[in-house]
Parts: C-alpha cells; sequence; structure tokens
C-alpha cells in the first residue's frame, strides 16, 4: 500500500515522493486537503493507504517493524513502545491539524522519542 501511495501521488503531485520527512510532510498537507472533501467512513480508504506510507516511512528512518496488538496495526520499537500511524492518520482527517493532529509532528515525535541504536 505504501509504494501505491508513493506513485499515485508522485504522479499527482509532480514531486518524487520517497520514505523521507519532506514526503510526510507534503502528505500531512495532503491531508488537510483532502479532508476538507471526505469526512468520516469516506475516508477510510486513503486512511489505510496513508497510514501504510507513513509507518513504512517510520520504520525506513527511526527503526520498528510492525506489529498488531489490541490498539491495532502499529510499529514496535521494543515490547513497550509503539507508534500507530493508523490511527493518527484518522485523528488527522477528523481533527486537522488545528485540532492538534498532524502526521508530520507526529513523524518528528518518533524521532526524538525512538532513536534508533545505529544513531547513537
Amino acid at each position: 500500500m505504501a509504494e501505491k501511495v508513493i506513485a499515485t501521488l508522485s504522479a499527482q503531485s509532480g514531486l518524487e515522493l520517497g520514505y523521507d520527512e519532506p514526503s510526510v510532510e507534503w502528505v500531512d498537507g495532503f491531508i488537510e486537503r483532502q479532508r476538507l472533501r471526505f469526512s468520516g467512513e469516506e475516508a477510510g480508504g486513503l486512511v489505510n493507504v496513508i497510514g501504510a506510507f507513513v509507518g513504512e516511512c517510520v520504520i525506513a528512518n527511526h527503526g520498528g517493524r510492525w506489529r498488531e496488538d489490541e490498539h491495532g496495526w502499529g510499529v514496535c520499537f521494543d515490547d513497550g513502545n509503539a507508534a500507530y500511524p493508523f490511527a493518527k492518520v484518522r485523528k488527522q482527517f477528523d481533527n486537522g491539524r488545528e485540532g492538534g493532529d498532524s502526521v508530520h509532528s507526529f513523524y518528528e515525535t518518533i524521532g526524538v522519542l525512538f532513536k534508533r541504536s545505529d544513531d547513537v
């Protein structure tokens, strides 16, 4: 699903998106533009593909691995720490940046909280 986001949104935007912070930042703006058009269940498909993309960006740059638990699918860093990109994308669709939900700030925060062992 993440590859689909890169291919589709790169074609639409004219930018070369990848698994990096500038792409997450662009997708954050894309969500803001789309949330005006889609709400609730209408946004479900976008939440799934964008959540997969954000999760893959987290893994590529901050480590972790996909795991499902009682909170749903997330990126697990260790037994006690995980991040839930699908939930964050859903919250941004529901609340927007002005409501305090942004996938870009989510991504940045993960970089601060969960430094990769090879980055230390």
